[in-house]
């Protein structure tokens, strides 16, 4: 391959202080351009007694409010939106399951950034123009799917727009087309996987060589499962609706040491998730976004409840943030005891005889929570596999965790998956009762 650093784009090539007078720049603007035509910003920084004319130095960005997602459904469907309706030129939304959906709207301008900000990313996971690449994230409402396929095209590549689901076929179009590159979830990539081996191929055999995968956090543990069974560089992308979609930060292929934020388009912090104090990088907390050049809906430190933390740049001179280990809302506090679906994930995910896909069932016995991990079976497990992998995963998470759980093994491919994704946790304590 050639050299990464033949591909940087302008952005890419800044040295630290341009990077910090151009973040400064499009701040004071984003500040101004949500202040003057968003209603819900200039109640907000009113009532917080701050003006875009109090931002002065990047520092103080903390003395703005913060947005959150209830902050967007309280102002569904357009009520964040800055620019007239007929710039409009795209809607994408989440998918509302706890409520209303939250509603992103995009101009020309900020397809034309967010296809430019997938290829950057492409670019830094491996991809290069001419390539074939097959995306098989969710396509729709759902951000992945259509942010992945613009941002290949911008860069020059073939796309086969699979989008989730039909695993089979995801098998046959990847013998078929011979893709170089995937961009999928994680989960849904070890489903493909599966599929290869139930078909009897070998799927290190393929013509795959990068696999860029996001939407949902995934382990190291789970990088390594991928690249042994697949033969491919597995690298990690990030972004969220709110902010634009895939490709906000990513993981450079060369170094695989965390994502790279495009920090010239997304100013980032990490805070305190209790206090909301602006933490040092290196320090992990909960992950703030500021755009700084969106023009449909500029988002104003928005509270994404992932966890990660700061560091500096290696392979870009944009800072990095950690592989995010999880979400502030997606913790289970079990008796006392703090649990991230992740941790359970490592567990899966070297127990024998199930495979890399699990869920957890919250419920209420009597007064007390209780939780059972719900893990798949691998097709060729016996029963005695299946006995064994239950003894091992709960006592790895008695031991590791320091706490008990039930554990029960499923039939392959039973559980519920949404949009090529898992759903981690099932709260059901809300059905019992008190």
């Amino acid at each position: 391959m050639a050299d990464a650093a033949e591909f940087l784009d302008a952005g890419e090539r800044l040295d630290g202080q341009a990077l910090r007078a151009l973040q400064l720049e499009r701040l004071r603007a984003s500040l101004r351009h949500a202040y003057d035509h968003v209603p819900f910003y200039r109640e907000s920084f009113d009532k917080a007694g701050v003006h875009p004319d109090d931002c002065r130095s990047l520092a103080d960005l903390a003395r703005f409010p913060f947005t959150t997602k209830a902050d967007l459904r309280e102002n569904y469907p357009y009520g964040m939106f800055a620019v007239p309706r007929d710039r409009i030129r795209r809607i994408h939304a989440s998918s509302g399951t706890t409520g209303r959906p939250t509603v992103v709207g995009y101009t020309d301008g900020d397809l034309s950034l967010w296809s430019d900000m997938v290829a950057r990313s492409l670019r830094a996971a491996g991809a290069r123009p001419g390539d074939t690449v097959h995306v098989a994230y969710g396509y729709g409402l759902f951000t992945g799917g259509l942010g992945a396929h613009y941002g290949a095209e911008r860069l020059g590549c073939t796309v086969v727009p699979a989008s989730g689901g039909m695993t089979a076929r995801q098998v046959q179009l990847i013998q078929d087309l011979k893709p170089r590159v995937i961009m999928v979830t994680p989960s849904y990539m070890l489903t493909i996987l599966d599929e290869f081996e139930r078909q009897g191929v070998d799927p290190r055999g393929t013509s795959l060589e990068v696999g860029v995968f996001g939407a949902e956090p995934w382990t190291e543990q789970m990088r390594r499962e991928i690249e042994e069974r697949f033969a491919i560089d597995a690298v990690d992308i990030y972004g969220l609706s709110e902010v634009i979609g895939p490709g906000v930060a990513q993981e450079c292929v060369e170094t695989k040491d965390g994502l790279h934020v495009w920090e010239d388009h997304f100013y980032p912090e990490v805070v305190d998730p209790i206090t909301g104090e602006v933490l040092p990088d290196g320090e992990q907390g909960e992950l703030v976004f500021t755009s700084l050049t969106k023009e449909a809906m500029p988002v104003i430190r928005y509270r994404t409840r992932d966890l990660t933390r700061l560091l500096p740049g290696t392979a870009r001179v944009f800072r990095r943030m950690e592989k995010v280990t999880g979400r502030s809302d997606d913790m289970v506090i079990l008796r006392g005891v703090n649990l991230f679906p992740t941790q359970i994930e490592e567990i899966v995910l070297r127990t024998p005889g199930v495979a890399p896909h699990f869920q957890l069932r919250l419920t209420r016995e009597g007064r007390l929570d209780a939780l059972t991990v719900r893990a798949e079976a691998r097709p060729d497990a016996t029963p005695e596999d299946r006995e064994a992998a239950v003894r091992s995963i709960a006592a790895a998470v008695k031991d590791g965790i320091g706490v008990s759980v039930s554990v029960e093994v499923v039939e392959p491919e039973s559980l519920e998956r949404s949009v090529g994704k898992i759903r981690r946790i099932v709260d059901l304590r809300s059905n019992n009762k008190q």
